[in-house]
């Protein structure tokens, strides 16, 4: 088992990740947070693979567990299903001495995650991601929240979780697919931050695809290293946290566009690929790195055309959460492994160059490494 520690206003929490260590959350949650009741939420597809049996596990050891599922994907992440989830907890008797688990995907850590910042004011909260895209991301860093019609991640909290336990066995269960689409937030990681994690990833991709225990649990824990790093020193997103965001920006406004049709990792590709587009146009992304990185990520994800409408997509870009005075904002790459600081880790991008490139790569895609002439 391997720990990654996580500071936070309050304290700091532990992340572990280890082939395995799924087995040992019943005492897991009696020692970091302990609690009269635990209620376990999961999407209805995890449920049956994980939510369900953990729930049973922790009943076996003498722990008073019941399990909350609700309809499996991104449509799902509303405030319908929040009102549904807590309605529910209410209505069981939950109280405030209740701790909320979370068993599942990207989806399920943020959903859930909101009902236990939001619950009674506020309950503990402990992730439990089985995807690739849960545990090097969304279970990491105490964001939560649920998509709106303007946008997605526009209603939302802060709440640090207690603890996050990562077994990276359990992708095995992930259709390929969903393991490709989650590994993309991996790659961002090192574009951002380590350039020779990137290499191994790309070296290491057929592996990671096809979820090699050891391989997987490698890049887990790197990628959960490098994000603990950064939400310890931002924890709310002021300055430094933003680097995260990299390939975000024009990703989240093309998943809302397609209605959230388009993958979350598809998306984010794209998007990475596109500011650096951007960051190269500004003289500011060293040349080359563009086609670097769509190299890579085309062995996860098709970097086609998109059919969407593009003004659609602007339309989402202007609502996005990062935007100041009404002008977006872009994280940039000075190099693959290191971000431009901009002003603030980001760069307000005039809206007219965004608008070009996006509809440039959306109308022919990319390929090779570059937006097609």
């Amino acid at each position: 088992m391997n720990e990654v520690r996580v500071r936070t206003r309050e304290g700091e929490y532990p992340v572990l990740v280890g082939v395995g260590v799924l087995a040992d959350l019943p005492r897991l949650l009696a020692e970091h947070a302990p609690a009269r009741r635990y209620a376990f939420i999961s999407d209805d597809n995890v449920a049956a693979l994980h939510g369900h049996p953990l729930m049973e596990g922790a009943r076996d050891a003498g722990l008073d567990a019941s399990l909350f599922t609700f309809p499996a994907g991104e449509a799902s992440k509303t405030r319908t299903s929040w009102s549904i989830l807590t309605d529910e907890l209410l209505e069981a008797g939950f109280g405030r001495d209740s701790c909320v688990v979370a068993v599942g995907g990207g989806v399920t850590t943020d959903l859930a995650g909101f009902v236990a910042a939001t619950f009674l004011r506020g309950v503990p909260v402990v992730q439990v991601p089985t995807s690739y895209l849960a545990m090097i991301d969304a279970s990491v860093g105490g964001k939560a929240g649920v998509d709106v019609p303007a946008g997605k991640n526009l209603v939302g909290a802060f709440h640090a979780p207690r603890l996050v336990v990562a077994d990276p066995d359990v992708v095995r269960t992930l259709p390929r697919q969903e393991r490709a689409q989650g590994l993309v937030e991996a790659f961002k990681h090192g574009a951002i931050l380590d350039a020779a994690y990137f290499g191994r990833l790309h070296d290491g991709l057929g592996a990671l695809l096809a979820a090699d225990p050891h391989g997987a649990e490698d890049a887990v824990l790197r990628s959960v290293e490098i994000k603990a790093e950064v939400v310890s020193e931002d924890e709310r997103e002021g300055g430094y946290r933003q680097v995260l965001n990299f390939g975000h920006t024009l990703g989240h406004a093309l998943e809302a566009a397609s209605e959230y049709r388009l993958g979350h990792g598809s998306a984010v590709a794209l998007g990475m690929v596109l500011e650096a587009e951007v960051g190269e146009r500004l003289g500011v992304t060293e040349g080359g790195t563009r086609a670097r990185l769509a190299g890579s990520l085309s062995g996860l994800v098709d970097l086609g055309p998109v059919p969407l409408d593009p003004e659609t997509t602007l339309h989402y870009l202007r609502a996005d959460k990062k935007a100041r005075a009404g002008r977006p904002r872009v994280v940039l790459l000075r190099t693959l492994g290191e971000v431009d600081p901009g002003s603030g880790w980001s760069h307000g991008v005039d809206e007219a160059l965004l608008a070009e490139v996006l509809r440039e790569g959306m109308h022919r895609g990319v390929r090779a490494g570059a937006v097609e002439a």
